[in-house]
């Protein structure tokens, strides 16, 4: 598995990371309907291009699982379905805590195992919001890592 920053983004490359996103998300996101991802999918490509550090994993030349970085806030880290409980999420998010100095991110409330993950690698929740950033009924948990 290769760890490596994305700072240009080709069509293959985007094509990849989507497919990566929307299956990581199908598999974990049981709360969103197929119209809810459908919808918050067009905005994808949007959110990659807008993180200050894109980190993905790859093996054979194929993206398994990416990571977004703003300062030292995890904003998104997604694996493929494919390749879930196979410790690549931890592996990014190590590189991520150690390169990049992460230590805090959200994360969806409905989504228990990704909290379990976090707290996990190292993250407690320190704050709850009743709705995600836009505006939607989905509570997202706060969390800060635990030195």
């Amino acid at each position: 598995m290769k760890i490596k920053e994305l700072t240009t983004i080709s069509e293959n490359e985007m094509n990849q990371l989507i497919a990566t996103w929307e299956s990581s998300v199908i598999a974990t996101h049981h709360f969103l309907s197929p119209q809810e991802i459908a919808t918050i999918k067009q905005y994808v490509p949007q959110a990659f291009r807008g993180v200050q550090h894109l980190i993905v994993a790859l093996e054979n030349a194929r993206i398994k699982a990416l990571m977004g970085i703003n300062e030292t806030k995890l904003e998104m880290l997604f694996v493929a379905a494919s390749e879930r409980g196979k410790g690549i999420g931890s592996q990014l998010l190590r590189y991520g805590m150690t390169q990049y100095h992460i230590d805090e991110l959200a994360v969806n409330e409905q989504n228990p195992s990704a909290r379990g993950f976090y707290e996990h690698m190292g993250f407690k929740v320190v704050s709850r919001s009743p709705l995600d950033d836009q505006g939607n009924p989905y509570p997202i948990l706060k969390m800060k890592r635990v030195y």
